[in-house]
């Protein structure tokens, strides 16, 4: 019985083992791809963003004060910015048709400077973008965003 009882136990430990490892190599592949998304994410907004926005998401100065043509500079995607206000859904549209057309589309009356990135990013690039900006927020603004998606 002694037998039988160490036979199951080294049975059960090398289980547990495998089964470990297998949760080990879940999750260090989860953690490559969303490393690498948000990599790629980092580079489409230095070459697409970052002259407007900041090399470090930081905006323009004076982002809230439109100039003499009535045009807000580029806001911060930081933390510090609004960003963070708005759903995934309305700011794919910001950045594929560009701000003054969504602000029509919304009755806003405002004027953007943004320029519409849909015939130079694809939705993957754009959905890159946002989760790169996204990886920046403390945990409570990514959590207040996300249920901004319904999540």
């Amino acid at each position: 019985m002694a037998r039988s009882s160490s036979s199951a136990l080294s049975l059960l430990a090398k289980w547990l083992l495998v089964a470990a490892f297998a949760c080990v190599v879940v999750w260090a592949g989860w953690t490559y791809s969303r490393t690498a998304k948000v990599q790629r994410g980092a580079g489409l907004y230095a070459e697409h963003c970052a002259t407007c926005h900041g090399a470090q998401l930081e905006g323009q100065p004076d982002w809230q004060v439109a100039d003499e043509s009535g045009v807000l500079p580029a806001p911060p995607h930081d933390a510090s910015g609004h960003t963070w206000h708005h759903d995934d859904a309305m700011l794919t549209d910001y950045i594929r048709w560009g701000g003054q057309a969504v602000l029509d589309d919304m009755g806003v009356s405002m004027t953007s400077g943004m320029p519409a990135f849909g015939e130079i990013l694809t939705d993957g690039d754009i959905a890159a973008i946002l989760g790169f900006i996204k990886s920046t927020w403390p945990d409570r603004i990514r959590a207040i965003q996300a249920e901004r998606n319904g999540g």
